[in-house]
C-alpha cells in the first residue's frame, strides 16, 4: 500500500508521496516556512500564500510533492 500524506490551508492540499522522495531538499531551502524537515509535521500548509506554495511543489524533482485545489 502506497504512504501518502496530506497537508491542507483550506485552499490547497500538499500531496506527500515519501517513497518518492529523494530528499533533493529543494522544498526546504526554496520554501522554509512551509517545508520544515526538522519538525513534526514537517509541512505546514499555513505557513505561506497558495501561489507559492504551488509554485514550489511544481519544482520538486522527484514527483513526491503534488497538490490539488480545495
Amino acid at each position: 500500500m502506497e504512504n501518502i500524506k496530506h497537508y491542507t490551508n483550506g485552499e490547497v492540499t500538499i500531496v506527500w508521496k515519501p517513497d518518492l522522495c529523494q530528499h533533493a531538499a529543494f522544498c526546504g531551502k526554496e520554501l522554509p516556512a512551509v517545508f520544515k524537515p526538522k519538525e513534526r509535521p514537517w509541512i505546514d500548509a499555513n505557513g505561506a500564500p497558495t501561489e507559492k506554495i504551488i509554485e514550489q511543489v511544481k519544482r520538486c524533482p522527484s514527483g513526491a510533492l503534488s497538490y490539488f485545489l480545495n
